[in-house]
């Protein structure tokens, strides 16, 4: 029985943290209603279990001069080494944000960039064909403005409200 109270407060130390990072130990401790130094000991443990990787910031994209988020699918060969060289590719650009392995629509890979303006996004396209060439092909690309209508902006504490509805299921 403790260890599965211990997993629900860690459950909601995660969820707490999703909200607000900046929150201290002593504020979590509080509206978890447990002590300090226990809510120290279980962010460790999230921390060293890899469910925490880091702590970070989510800016107002625009304010920092930046116009374009651009989604961009592609297809690969599938051959020994590819995966080692898209990583290198993918990691040498820190305009991407994120890119992986996927299925769907006729591609394999996925790769979301930042831009300051169409230039920018034009130039990085232009890079990644031809540092790219042999590696992806069928390159489709889709161009969000980030000055545009946009009815959810990018955040994970939307994400602590959903496990929240998931627990509530579950009791």
């Amino acid at each position: 029985m403790v260890g599965r109270r211990t997993r629900e407060t860690e459950e909601k130390l995660l969820r707490e943290l999703l909200k607000n990072s900046k929150k201290s130990d002593r504020e979590l401790a509080r509206v978890l209603k447990v002590s300090q130094p226990t809510i120290s000991r279980m962010r460790a443990k999230l921390e060293k279990n890899k469910l925490i990787q880091e702590y970070t910031i989510v800016p107002d994209l625009v304010k920092l001069g930046y116009e374009i988020l651009a989604i961009n699918t592609y297809s690969t060969p599938e051959s020994p080494g590819i995966e080692k060289k898209a990583s290198e590719m993918t990691n040498s650009w820190p305009c991407v944000l994120f890119a992986a392995r996927v299925d769907g629509m006729g591609k394999n890979g996925i790769m979301i960039s930042l831009h300051k303006n169409y230039e920018d996004c034009a130039n990085f396209a232009r890079a990644v064909k031809m540092v790219g060439e042999g590696i992806i092909t069928q390159t489709e690309t889709m161009l969000i403005s980030l000055k545009g209508f946009i009815p959810k902006p990018f955040s994970l504490k939307h994400l602590a409200k959903a496990l929240e509805t998931e627990e509530d299921k579950e009791t």
